[in-house]
């Protein structure tokens, strides 16, 4: 059974401030979410389409795809102190029955081609 995202559950306040937030990441995003965004917007990785800096609910993930119900997650040094707030995060985002994909930005800015080959396998499966 197909989960809803908590859109009723959350209140005015704090959606239009999740929106405000996903505005400001999407006017400055990391160069490792810039690289990425860049290889999937405009349907580039085998017609999928990917949003970034996405509101879920109270969060704002930073790419997701409706159709695979995909949260693409890129992890870079500030992840490296907040392990258990990621992780109960991604848990209440499964719980909204979305899949996570974490990657590293250090892959992204290091392998992108060979993340992306190995991504879209991984998708299209």
């Amino acid at each position: 059974m197909k989960k809803d995202f908590p859109r009723k559950t959350v209140p005015p306040n704090v959606k239009r401030k999740t929106l405000e937030i996903a505005r400001q990441f999407r006017k400055e995003p990391t160069r490792s979410e810039h690289l990425l965004w860049q290889a999937l917007r405009g349907k580039k990785l085998d017609g999928v389409k990917f949003r970034r800096q996405h509101p879920v609910g109270n969060f704002v993930v930073d790419f997701y795809n409706s159709v695979y119900r995909l949260v693409v997650e890129v992890d870079g040094s500030v992840h490296d102190g907040q392990v258990e707030t990621d992780q109960a995060r991604q848990e209440i985002l499964e719980n909204l029955g979305l899949n996570i994909l974490r990657v590293k930005a250090e892959t992204v800015e290091k392998d992108l081609p060979i993340y992306l080959m190995k991504f879209a396998r991984k998708l299209l499966n």
